[in-house]
């Protein structure tokens, strides 16, 4: 057993290591850490919700090496997030922007949050829907079922 925990930790750690291959890594680690930053900020735009760090998709390869080049080229990184906003959308950025467009993205959740609780709320204040009470027949019908034995459908 102790010899499967190094095994597992490794597993475990080699997710971390993501998609990037070393053949795309630059050889200054401080570059490097800022090239991982800026793709951890970008969304592929093949595959939905992993960043081009994650993904193994060809486009996210691309887009890992073009974000490379923008940091040799001297670019910050938010001229390098803007240069692949031109280049392929406002998708492409993990957290949207806060903007009118995407006001829903922001607040939706807590609106849907807000009106659960108010229709929690209301149903509870009306104490639920309370059972009718039983006609005079229903209630003969009943004792005659319980008189009986049998089970009421």
């Amino acid at each position: 057993m102790k010899r499967l925990i190094p095994l597992f930790a490794a597993l475990l750690i080699s997710g971390a290591a993501f998609a990037v291959e070393p053949s795309e890594m630059l050889k200054d680690p401080a570059l490097e850490a800022r090239a991982r930053e800026v793709s951890k900020q970008i969304r592929c735009v093949q595959c939905q919700n992993e960043t081009i760090d994650e993904s193994h998709a060809e486009i996210a390869r691309d887009m890992r090496v073009l974000v490379r080049e923008r940091i040799l080229a001297g670019d910050s990184n938010e001229q390098i997030v803007g240069y692949m906003v031109d280049r392929y959308g406002d998708y492409v950025r993990l957290q949207p922007r806060f903007m009118s467009s995407t006001l829903i993205l922001w607040f939706g959740p807590l609106i849907f949050l807000l009106l659960g609780g108010l229709a929690v709320a209301s149903r509870l204040k009306r104490g639920g829907d309370a059972a009718e009470p039983l006609t005079p027949e229903e209630e003969a019908a009943l004792a005659s079922l319980n008189d009986s034995g049998e089970k009421a459908p």
